[in-house]
């Protein structure tokens, strides 16, 4: 772990590679778990507020949860959460034959809306825990994502390359800079300061 502004970072986000395989894992990280995706409360009312125009994007199960249960729900950690289908898939992941996609991100691609999706989902593998001082920035394993490492260290890939515009939106350009800084000194072997 090491210090970067108001960060502490996981040394696994710079050493461990990473490179999303769909043709192999099919999307499972929005259809599998026992939650929906982390939201911050920001982005709870990003979600009220282009719902309408993501509508149209989703499956009709998809919908019927979100119009049950709202556009985001508080989890059993009491933490906001994406809504979920039957408890199972996320109520905006839509399916390219037998890939779960984010129906949110495929209404930014058209240029319907201007968000992409939900930052903890742009991130993933990397997981941030806000504390009052501080954001835990850590790398979260899951089998489910094996493919993805496999391919990562195939194409020597590291988790923080990996997610480089997702981190780039979340701390911005500045941050990101000095953690390529960090991650070269450990790659030539000294301490990073």
């Amino acid at each position: 772990m090491f210090q970067l502004g108001k960060t502490i970072v996981s040394e696994d986000i710079l050493e461990k590679d990473f490179v999303c395989n769909l043709s192999a894992c099919k999307g499972a990280c929005c259809i599998d778990g026992d939650a929906g995706a982390p939201l911050s409360n920001e982005e709870t009312k990003i979600l009220e507020e282009i719902y309408p125009k993501v509508k149209p994007f989703l499956r009709k199960e998809g919908i019927a949860a979100i119009e049950k249960l709202g556009t985001w729900v508080v989890g059993t950690d009491q933490e906001f959460e994406t809504p979920l289908i039957d408890n199972k898939d996320c109520a905006y992941v839509i399916f390219d034959g037998k890939t779960a996609l984010c129906g949110i991100e495929q209404a930014y691609n058209q240029g319907i809306v201007n968000w992409k999706k939900p930052i903890s989902c742009h991130l993933y593998p990397i997981r941030v825990k806000d504390f009052s001082e501080f954001a835990a920035v850590n790398y979260d394993r899951w089998d489910i994502c094996d493919p993805a490492c496999s391919l990562g260290k195939e194409l020597e890939v590291p988790v923080y390359k990996f997610v480089k515009e997702a981190l780039i939106r979340k701390f911005g350009d500045d941050w990101y800079a000095e953690l390529e800084k960090v991650a070269d000194e450990i790659k030539k072997g000294t301490q990073p300061s």
